[in-house]
């Protein structure tokens, strides 16, 4: 069922500023189109208009909402690869006019506050996950939420800073990071390090039967946790997934 509470909106949308948030990822920060309202973890489509250049992969991109209800900008963050849309989107100046529509998608955080959330992020998979956790923490809510964000390397971990503060602020989140590939970085290192895997979600929770489960990264890295949760024993039920293909 999907989980919009208002209709979706397909309206102008200016852009303010972007800026660099990891090695090879930007955020774009927007200003909000008035009566715009979203729940964290929702997605819309952002379009183009007119642009200079573009490819036979089209002008329109779908983007999960990196900022919280409660912030005044509307902000998306992504893996900055060479496409036109990207070539594009990285060029363009602050008072640029996009268009959006949105939000959709129920890849939202569940009501039931004595069901803790297991975020499961893997790159730019974190960006639902940050308007969640911000959002949680602005509204007080009791939900208990872990975050497992993995990485190659700190330099590629987006927003981590922010959500490394959020965790000392809030007693209710858990934030365990891991790199996969410490050793290329030039940054040190000491949390955890190593693929996300049933022995680190042992290690970190109390039980892992009980929670809701929301897997978001790379197609193979969503199927990968899956296949782990499964196998211990998790009722697909509990579990919740948004892929991030490589556009």
């Amino acid at each position: 069922m999907a989980a919009k509470e208002n209709p979706s909106l397909d309206v102008g949308l200016t852009l303010l500023n972007r800026a660099e948030v990891a090695e090879g990822t930007m955020a774009f920060h927007f200003a909000k189109p008035p009566n715009f309202q979203f729940r964290p973890g929702q997605s819309v489509d952002i379009t183009l208009l007119d642009p200079p250049e573009t490819d036979g992969e089209g002008n329109t991109r779908t983007f999960s909402i990196a900022s919280a209800p409660f912030e005044g900008e509307l902000v998306i963050a992504t893996r900055m690869r060479d496409s036109a849309f990207k070539r594009v989107l990285r060029q363009a100046a602050p008072g640029t006019k996009l268009k959006i529509e949105g939000p959709s998608g129920s890849f939202v955080l569940h009501r039931k506050v004595e069901k803790p959330a297991v975020f499961l992020a893997g790159g730019i998979g974190i960006t639902p996950f940050r308007s969640m956790i911000l959002e949680a923490a602005h509204e007080k809510t009791p939900h208990q939420l872990y975050l497992f964000y993995s990485n190659r390397r700190p330099e590629d971990a987006a927003f981590l800073d922010e959500l490394t503060e959020a965790a000392k602020r809030n007693p209710n989140f858990p934030l365990i990071a891991t790199m996969t590939e410490v050793e290329k970085s030039s940054q040190k290192w000491k949390g955890q390090s190593g693929f996300i895997d049933e022995q680190m979600l042992t290690k970190h929770l109390p039980s892992l039967e009980g929670p809701i489960y929301y897997l978001a990264g790379p197609p193979a890295m969503v199927a990968a946790m899956r296949g782990i949760l499964t196998k211990a024993g998790v009722d697909e039920d509990d579990i919740r997934t948004e892929e991030f293909s490589g556009y």
